[in-house]
């Protein structure tokens, strides 16, 4: 069974950053994507930035140019650094990893955004 451990989260004003990790328990290299999701209260999980194992990424609109995504293989980490935080992205960010046959997610890190 793969687990992903999320840690990083915490509370700090809007325009100030935070970096995110997500450790798996085997090679990152193995999944087809590594991907971050969140979720805000009453609102549905949805994908915020994703890497493939060629390297490839996806931003969602609302993160492009504040958020990076990147990787570590020898840690079997990924990272998501978020700056210019805004209080519309408080949310649990969870770390979900697929391969062409299982998903597994992380338990989620907790980020508020204060105004």
């Amino acid at each position: 069974q793969v687990q992903l451990v999320e840690s990083g989260g915490g509370s700090v004003q809007a325009g100030g950053s935070l970096r995110l990790s997500c450790a798996a328990s085997r090679s990152i290299s193995s999944f087809s994507y590594m991907n971050w999701y969140r979720q805000a209260p009453g609102k549905q999980r949805e994908l915020v930035v994703n890497i493939a194992t060629g390297g490839s990424t996806y931003y969602a609109n609302t993160v492009k140019g504040r958020f990076t995504i990147s990787r570590e293989n020898a840690k079997n980490t990924v990272y998501l650094q978020m700056n210019s935080l805004k209080p519309e992205d408080t949310a649990v960010y969870y770390c979900y990893a697929n391969d062409f046959q299982n998903g597994y997610w992380g338990q989620g890190t907790q980020v508020t955004v204060s105004s």
